[in-house]
């Protein structure tokens, strides 16, 4: 009998270095610090206008049109199950590209891009909120705060069950 643990959280991106380093683009969702695969952001914008869809998932703030395609709005506070902001009025989106369709993952705020030490890299803890740990890929303890990890497919493959 071995042993070595299994690691089943690995990082989001196939093409990282386990002992080498990421990049991850870190965004704010009510208060709390997340982090992107920098592979995996296409771009960061500001919708102007969302238009909402009948009878979609409660995840899904609408659709817009971005340079002429059309891009899946998901709000990314209903999606981690936290409050609504009622005080920010300018929305903020980030761009991902996935299974072919266009997202726009509604977040409170961009930061910076981290170059991170993959040996520092954490399975998520036995106290994330169960609504977050379904959608992280894992964690970083930052020097003030820890940045949760975001695997992009995790928090979109519930969104293409729902519609099959």
């Amino acid at each position: 009998m071995s042993s070595l643990k299994q690691n089943n959280n690995k990082p989001p991106v196939e093409d990282s270095d386990v002992s080498g380093t990421q990049e991850y683009i870190t965004v704010m969702i009510a208060n709390q610090l997340f982090g992107l695969p920098i592979l995996e952001v296409q771009d960061v914008f500001m919708p102007e206008t969302i238009t909402s869809v009948p009878l979609s998932s409660f995840e899904i703030e609408g659709v817009l049109n971005l340079r002429g395609r059309i891009v899946t709005a998901i709000n990314m506070r209903r999606r981690l199950g936290v409050s609504e902001d009622s005080e920010n009025s300018e929305i903020m989106a980030v761009g991902i590209e996935y299974k072919s369709e266009s997202y726009g993952l509604i977040i409170d705020d961009v930061g910076e891009v981290l170059n991170l030490n993959m040996k520092e890299f954490e399975a998520n803890p036995v106290n994330l909120d169960p609504k977050w740990a379904q959608v992280s890929a894992g964690v970083f303890r930052m020097e003030k705060q820890l940045l949760v990890i975001l695997d992009v497919k995790k928090v979109l493959d519930v969104l293409h069950l729902q519609a099959a």
